[in-house]
C-alpha cells in the first residue's frame, strides 16, 4: 500500500535500544510526502529528546490515546481523561483485590505525575519536571490521563491480565514495558481512538494509514489502521494481530518500510 498517513509507536519501534534516532530513520521521515503521528504511552515531558532528534514536529498522540500533543503551538488538542471518580472507583477495587499495590497518575495532559511514596518511578522520571510524591486522597482528587499502577516484581502480561480483570472491563488496561507496570485509561481511550480523533481532523480514512508497533498498548492502533507493521522485537501479541513484520528497530525497521514504500 501507499499510506496517507504514518502511525509510529516511539521506543521498541522508531527509537533504538539506546534511545536514539538513526541519521537514517530522521531523512527518510523528512522526506515523506504524507503526514506523520507519533503514537506513544508515553507522556508529554518525555517528548522533548524526540522533538530535538527530528528535523520537523509532528502531532504526537500521547499516554496512549489519552492526549493529542501540537508541539508547534506546545497545545493539548484533544484530552479523554479518568473523571476523579473513575480514579478513586478504580484505585478502590484495585486495592482491595492487590493490597500491595501502589499508584501514580498523570495529569495536566501528561505534563506531570503525581505517584504515592514507595510506587517506584524510572530514571527518566527522577531528571525531569513535574514529579512529586502525594498521598492518594491527592491522586485521585482530579481528572488524569492515566492511571499507573505496580505491585512488586511482577511478570506484565500476567499483570495486565489481572487488573484488567479486576476492573471487569469498565476501563482499558494495558501495558508497554516488561518491568511489570500497569497503564489504566477511560474505557474506549487508547492509541486508536487518539489516532482516529487525528485522522478526522486530517480527513484521512483508517484504511489508508499504516501503523507500526511493538508492544500490547500497540495493538488498539495496529487494529485500527489499514495496514498493521509489527517490528521484529515485537511482543507475539502485537505479530499476531500484524499485516507484516518489518526488522527490529534497532534496525531501523520504520525507516526500511516506509523508503520501500514510498519509494
Amino acid at each position: 500500500m501507499t499510506p496517507k498517513l504514518v502511525a509510529t509507536d516511539l521506543d521498541g519501534t522508531l527509537i533504538r535500544s539506546d534511545r536514539s534516532l538513526s541519521d537514517y530513520t530522521v531523512r527518510v521521515l523528512d522526506a515523506l510526502p504524507v503526514p506523520i503521528v507519533l503514537a506513544t504511552g508515553r507522556p508529554l515531558r518525555w517528548l522533548t529528546q524526540v522533538y530535538q532528534g527530528l528535523a520537523h514536529k509532528p502531532i504526537a498522540v500521547v499516554a496512549n490515546g489519552a492526549a493529542v500533543y501540537d508541539p508547534e503551538s506546545d497545545e493539548v488538542l484533544h484530552s479523554a481523561p479518568l473523571s476523579a471518580d473513575e480514579l478513586a472507583h478504580a484505585c478502590r477495587v484495585l486495592r482491595e483485590a492487590i493490597p500491595d499495590a501502589s499508584f501514580a497518575v498523570e495529569i495536566d495532559g501528561s505534563r506531570g505525575l503525581i505517584h504515592e511514596p514507595g510506587h517506584a518511578v524510572g530514571m527518566w522520571e527522577l531528571s525531569v519536571a513535574g514529579r512529586r510524591e502525594a498521598e492518594l486522597a491527592e491522586l485521585v482528587a482530579q481528572p488524569a490521563a492515566k492511571l499507573l499502577i505496580r505491585a512488586g516484581n511482577r511478570d506484565s502480561d500476567e499483570f495486565a491480565a489481572l487488573v484488567a480483570a479486576t476492573l471487569e472491563g469498565a476501563y482499558e488496561a494495558t501495558h508497554s514495558s516488561l518491568g511489570g507496570l500497569v497503564e489504566i485509561s477511560a474505557a474506549g481511550v487508547t492509541k486508536a481512538s487518539g489516532l482516529a480523533w487525528v485522522a478526522a481532523r486530517l480527513g484521512v480514512d483508517a484504511a489508508d494509514a499504516v501503523a507500526f508497533g511493538d508492544m500490547p498498548n500497540d495493538v488498539p492502533m495496529l487494529a485500527w489502521a489499514g495496514w498493521a507493521v509489527a517490528m521484529g522485537n515485537a511482543h507475539p501479541a502485537v505479530k499476531e494481530v500484524a499485516d507484516e513484520i518489518t526488522v527490529s528497530n534497532d534496525e531501523d525497521g520504520v525507516a526500511v518500510w516506509l523508503e520501500r514504500a514510498f519509494g
